[in-house]
């Protein structure tokens, strides 16, 4: 009787810890998730400079990506505007379901900066991606978003 006891005991002892750790690595696996794709808001006044760089989202063409979420209105009238020394810039506008609506690789100056024109259609959240065309494109860039008024 005392062996069950003691038998008992050493699986209490034992479970709990391993129920424990495995709580422990779930909350950081969870953690870690969250911070696989987490895109940069943009600011107010809708300029940032930034860096393209490895360190951003693989585009599974051999480059990376640098995403901005803003909210947009229906009716909105905008234009996307992205410049660099450093590499052959694309700017591309999501909707907050994912799918590309509209895309810009060189603008109309001659150069390869980016130009995106776009009037949304509806609300919500979107996502500006910042990519190099083609693979080795790195460097920094100078973003620019322009809510044009009617006159």
């Amino acid at each position: 009787m005392k062996s069950k006891q003691v038998s008992r005991l050493a699986r209490h002892l034992v479970t709990v810890p391993l129920i424990t750790l495995s709580w422990v690595m779930t909350a950081e696996a969870i953690e870690s998730q969250k911070n696989l794709y987490n895109p940069t808001r943009l600011p107010p006044n809708g300029e940032v400079s930034g860096v393209l760089s490895e360190n951003d989202i693989p585009t599974g063409q051999g480059g990376f990506a640098h995403d901005y979420v803003v909210e947009l209105e229906e009716g909105d009238q905008i234009t996307i505007d992205v410049t660099s020394d450093s590499f052959d810039t694309i700017v591309s506008l999501l909707t907050p379901d994912g799918l590309t609506i509209g895309e810009n690789d060189d603008g109309p100056d001659g150069t390869t900066n980016s130009l995106l024109f776009m009037r949304i259609q509806r609300s919500g959240t979107y996502i500006i991606r910042v990519r190099a065309f083609g693979a080795g494109g790195s460097g920094p860039f100078n973003l620019r978003l322009t809510r044009l008024r009617p006159m």
